[in-house]
């Protein structure tokens, strides 16, 4: 993140919006802590959202680094015993450092940062002190910007040799595509070359470097976000945008890959809306692993090491904002989430659900004051703390994550399978008015009919509080609120084992082929391949065996599926990891699409389409259909040919003059547009033409 703590006496000050100097006042002592009781009772919608929850998905195993948080040096209270003890309570198993921008400007054997503000007691043995304390592990972020691989490598000497602090995660550098190589700097980057082709080659460096002092060790590379600037844009001199050109070089020898999340908009609320476009970003930053590293993409993990909304910061909706962040994360391939950041500082004054906020990155309060209004006491929790505390309830680390869905938008889901066997299921209601109740309704899995229990973080509550279970009917969500329902299994489960990741061993058009580790306990009858379709299962295949191909595919399509082994009594096991199997298009087509991305920035881009008759005869009058991967995707204007849409689907018409294609490739058509796009923007998979499915290799 480019924005850091100012020094004590120098915090900035920002307008008090939205209240009278006697508001602010009255409302200061209580800032961003517990909220009040409503004033009357909110009304509650009549028909019950239905929650499915799907033991048979799986989502992915809760990884060991997952809930981490941002220290930074400027902070003179990152350290703090009670900082340490309430990230532990919050299960905050990663503590990321030095912080942010701070990392291209920090030189860790003499404890400075040339230009910036280092608090006293900061330095790394007193950070690893509370990591240690907490029961967490490092995320290091290594100085790339003035910085280089000889120090970084000592950094590891120091760290694994000499202390044996056991530090596995290192990036290199933090916000590097920031160092105003597309025309906006805030990362301090020395290097006369500041491309993407030059600091991919300086990570090829650093890993050398920092794995000849501990082999061990796990590097990261630093990407863009997709849809969020600068993110497909080609620089001056470049031959690709800032992911393919850096993946490009070093997806032979990276471990992981780093993207950070600030959705920001109008309002908090705004933010948690958006939280909706991750799972596509996520999506397209893995097809982009998958295409450089091929077969040793499922090698290469992807990191959020800094999320948080970047609007109304402090206030209950972040506070959902949070949970909802890490959970859709974590159930979308990313093995760490880190908010940004432990203490911060206030910005502005604001109200937001009758409370007062400082528009603070901090997870606590630094004690600061915006004019006259001041913080609460240091160290006191805002809500996205307990936002983030509401998930050791929910899940932890060997825990599995698994498919859940609401019918409802104001209602989300999230659902973890613990390891124990109990089921638990996470509801946020994004309303602020309303109550909702729910039915839960289990597939794959039987609750044992106990008395569930119930854990909320809404208004009235002053932490995660466990709370009575309805006695009879549904459970009720309050508004603004997070809800925690945890129910026990049967004790008939099934006698086998959930089978070993597998892995995609080939794929054509139509079919793909799958192989697996055995379940390592019980003796199962035969394996089932499901696919994920929301909180539901489609079988595709059974096997007797370790491998199966599934057939009836259509080309150039993905299929997210789990593995899971049936015993003798035909109960299932639970699910394997999840993989993802994609179809290529037909090679025998007779036709040939190209799709190409001219130019984009981080809103909109420019594609030209080009259309090849492969066929032995002649076509005179072509429509070609393909549909977005993403929403927030579409056309907003066409050249050399009628372009219509209805929703992601787009219908696009020859314009007459290009209407001819001659046989065997004798010539093509092209036409181009603009398009836009809030989020992802991946490139489309299937082009149908005239109702056949052209190749697009």
């Amino acid at each position: 993140m480019q924005l850091v703590h100012p020094a004590p006496g120098r915090l900035r000050a920002g307008a008090v919006r939205g209240l009278s100097a006697a508001m602010a006042g009255a409302l200061a002592t209580a800032a961003a802590v517990a909220g009040q009781s409503p004033a009357a009772a909110d009304p509650v919608e009549e028909a019950p959202v239905e929650v499915q929850v799907n033991a048979n998905l799986g989502l992915g195993t809760i990884d060991e680094a997952a809930f981490g948080v941002n220290h930074a040096i400027w902070d003179a209270h990152m350290n703090d015993p009670e900082v340490t003890s309430l990230l532990d309570d919050a299960g905050i198993k990663v503590m990321r450092y030095p912080g942010g921008s701070y990392s291209d400007i920090y030189h860790w054997e003499d404890h400075t940062a040339p230009g910036g503000y280092v608090a006293p007691g900061t330095d790394f043995d007193s950070f690893m002190g509370s990591v240690e304390a907490a029961g967490a592990q490092p995320m290091i972020t290594a100085n790339y910007g003035t910085g280089s691989p000889e120090e970084a490598a000592e950094w590891v000497r120091y760290a694994n040799v000499t202390n044996d602090y056991d530090a596995k995660y290192w990036e290199i550098g933090n916000e590097i595509y920031g160092n105003g190589h597309y025309g906006n700097g805030w990362e301090e980057d020395d290097h006369a070359d500041k491309s993407p082709n030059e600091y991919a080659n300086n990570v090829l460096d650093y890993a050398e470097a920092m794995k000849a002092v501990d082999p061990t060790i796990e590097i990261g590379a630093v990407l863009t976000t997709p849809g969020d600037w600068p993110d497909g844009i080609v620089g001056p001199g470049d031959s690709a945008d800032w992911n393919n050109t850096v993946l490009s070089i070093v997806a032979d020898t990276i471990d992981f890959v780093i993207v950070h999340s600030y959705p920001g908009g109008d309002s908090a609320d705004e933010a948690l809306d958006r939280v909706s476009r991750l799972p596509g970003q996520l999506r397209q930053v893995r097809r982009q692993i998958d295409h450089h590293a091929g077969e040793r993409s499922a090698e290469i993990g992807i990191a959020l090491t800094e999320v948080n909304s970047k609007v109304e910061m402090n206030s209950r909706p972040n506070g959902l904002f949070a949970a909802e962040m890490y959970m859709t994360a974590l159930e979308n391939g990313v093995f760490n989430v880190d908010w940004w950041n432990v203490h911060n500082g206030p910005t502005e004054v604001n109200e937001v659900d009758g409370e007062i906020g400082f528009n603070d990155f901090g997870l606590f309060s630094s004690g600061g004051c915006v004019d006259d209004v001041c913080q609460p006491e240091v160290n006191t929790p805002f809500h996205p703390y307990y936002g983030i505390k509401s998930l050791t309830n929910l899940g932890a680390p060997g825990d599995t994550m698994v498919a859940s869905s609401s019918t409802s938008e104001e209602v989300t889901a999230h659902a973890v399978h613990q390891a124990d066997g109990d089921m638990n299921v996470m509801l946020i209601n994004k309303d602020p008015d309303t109550s909702y109740p729910v039915d839960l309704n289990y597939a794959g899995f039987t609750p044992d009919g106990e008395e569930p229990i119930v854990h909320r973080y809404g208004r009235g509550d002053d932490d995660v509080t466990q709370i009575a279970a309805p006695e009879a009917g549904p459970q009720i969500l309050e508004p603004y609120s997070i809800t925690t329902v945890t129910v026990s299994p049967h004790s008939d489960e099934a006698t086998v084992s959930a089978p070993g990741a597998p892995e995609v061993t080939a794929a054509d058009s139509t079919s793909a082929t799958l192989s697996w580790p055995a379940s390592d306990s019980g003796t199962p009858v035969r394996y089932e391949v499901y696919e994920q379709v929301g909180a539901n299962a489609q079988l595709l295949a059974t096997s007797t065996s370790t491998s199966l191909t599934v057939p009836n595919l259509p080309p150039g399509s993905e299929h997210t599926v789990n593995v899971l082994a049936r015993d003798a009594d035909g109960k299932l096991s639970r699910p394997s990891e999840p993989v993802t199997l994609t179809t290529t298009s037909p090679q025998d087509s007779t036709c040939r699409v190209t799709y190409n991305v001219d130019t984009s920035w981080s809103s909109g881009f420019v594609a030209t389409v080009t259309v090849t008759n492969l066929a032995d005869t002649t076509i005179n009058g072509w429509s070609l259909d393909f549909t977005w991967p993403s929403d927030g995707q579409s056309v907003q204007s066409a050249w050399s040919a009628q372009v219509t849409s209805d929703g992601n689907n787009v219908h696009v018409t020859d314009n007459g003059d290009n209407a001819v294609l001659a046989p065997d490739g004798g010539s093509t058509a092209t036409f181009g547009f603009v398009g836009a796009n809030s989020a992802a923007n991946p490139a489309p998979t299937v082009f149908t033409l005239n109702g056949t499915v052209c190749n697009t290799a």
